[in-house]
């Protein structure tokens, strides 16, 4: 989907389109706050508001992240991930809005719905892109495809007012790369004879999987575009980066990928976290901290009975204002998915981690998971009262 958290907030706001607005920081009041009007009292509709009542980016305050960007926004060099006082420097003037994230997933299921109408054989791959095998839809082949992914574009547009760009090639690979060659609103036919024109001038980065790390790696050893990973020998990259990723990395220079589509596919974990607009104390902050920290378990709960699941490992993670990260977290001997039990396993794993920095980011994990109705029968352990380190988020 193009830009699909800033172009959801734009179907809201049409007023803003063409304009540079970035989606991301802290907990959405700004609808609230926009309705009422500059005097409190006056109740406006969206469409109506002036583009000029609109908080700028110039005025955040805060350490929340960029979710995304208009196209407009990102010509000033603002991006997803980037941090919103970063991104306040090189875009002052760009409106700012918070994530909705209830209607980001409706959106999600609706697009998501249309193409299955069209193309049943989807993959998600999260809450705003998919993959889709369309060997078997019948025409699906005609033009290279094209015929296809402009039915598809046309179905999502209609029921969602939403554009999204689509890539087409012989794997999934390669179909990634090309959905992004085109946006917004494109259609990329990628053939298995087009590697060395259209992949090998890319940089390494543009490979689903080769991440900053090891893009770094390879920039140091020489290596920036695909087409020069591809020239390198087998032995050597393994060599560099292990038997597994250097015979990964040349397969995929290569444009091969043989993995499927796949359907259906069972979660390995479930999380939520939070990052603190100030950092936070565990004992001077302790009721404010209690509060954001059985919010999340709660929050973890709802995800979990939502979608059908239990879960035996509950985890925690802190951010120090250090940057350090730790983990903990602490196995049952029955599953769950109640709030309060997920609070209670996630308060043991508090006594093994140090609580005597200011704290960034707080959150909580839920893994070894199993479906509602079909874990197995496991002996029940009891949980120990929380010691006092533990408390402290109490």
């Amino acid at each position: 989907m193009d830009a699909f958290f800033a172009s959801v907030e734009l179907l809201r706001y049409p007023q803003l389109k063409g304009l540079p607005v970035v989606i991301g920081g802290g907990r959405r009041k700004v609808d609230e706050l926009l309705l009422r009007g500059p005097d409190g009292t006056e109740e406006r509709e969206r469409r109506f508001i002036p583009v000029e009542d609109f908080p700028l980016l110039k005025d955040y305050v805060g350490r929340g992240v960029i979710t995304t960007a208009t196209y407009a926004a990102r010509q000033f060099g603002v991006g997803s991930a980037m941090g919103m006082m970063k991104a306040a420097k090189l875009c002052p003037q760009a409106i700012v809005l918070p994530v909705d994230f209830d209607e980001v997933r409706r959106f999600s299921r609706t697009f998501k719905a249309a193409i299955t109408e069209i193309a049943p054989v989807m993959q998600d791959r999260g809450v705003d892109e998919v993959y889709i095998d369309f060997t078997d839809v019948p025409g699906g082949q005609r033009e290279g495809g094209r015929v296809l992914a402009r039915l598809i574009q046309k179905s999502i547009f209609d029921k969602t007012g939403l554009t999204c760009s689509i890539g087409v090639a012989p794997n999934r690979l390669l179909a990634k790369m090309a959905s992004e060659f085109n946006k917004p609103n494109g259609i990329s036919i990628v053939y298995a004879e087009d590697l060395q024109e259209k992949i090998w001038p890319l940089n390494v980065r543009k490979v689903n999987g080769i991440g900053p790390k090891a893009g770094e790696k390879l920039a140091r050893l020489g290596i920036e575009t695909i087409g020069q990973l591809a020239a390198q020998d087998p032995q050597w990259l393994i060599g560099h980066f292990g038997k597994s990723t250097g015979a990964w990395m040349h397969r995929v220079a290569w444009g091969r990928d043989d993995s499927p589509v796949v359907t259906e596919s069972e979660p390995v974990s479930m999380s939520r976290e939070t990052t603190f607009d100030r950092d936070l104390h565990a004992v001077r902050d302790k009721a404010e901290l209690g509060a954001i920290f059985t919010d999340l378990c709660m929050r973890l709960a709802e995800d979990l009975q939502r979608k059908g699941y239990v879960a035996r490992t509950i985890g925690i993670k802190l951010r120090y204002d250090d940057f350090k990260i730790a983990t903990r977290d602490h196995t049952a001997g029955t599953y769950t998915a109640d709030g309060a039990t997920i609070r209670q396993l996630a308060g043991q794993c508090l006594k093994r981690v140090p609580l005597d920095r200011r704290l960034r980011l707080l959150g909580v994990r839920a893994s070894s998971l199993a479906r509602m109705g079909e874990e197995p029968v496991l002996i029940a352990a009891r949980i120990p009262p929380a010691s006092v380190t533990g408390e402290l988020f109490r």
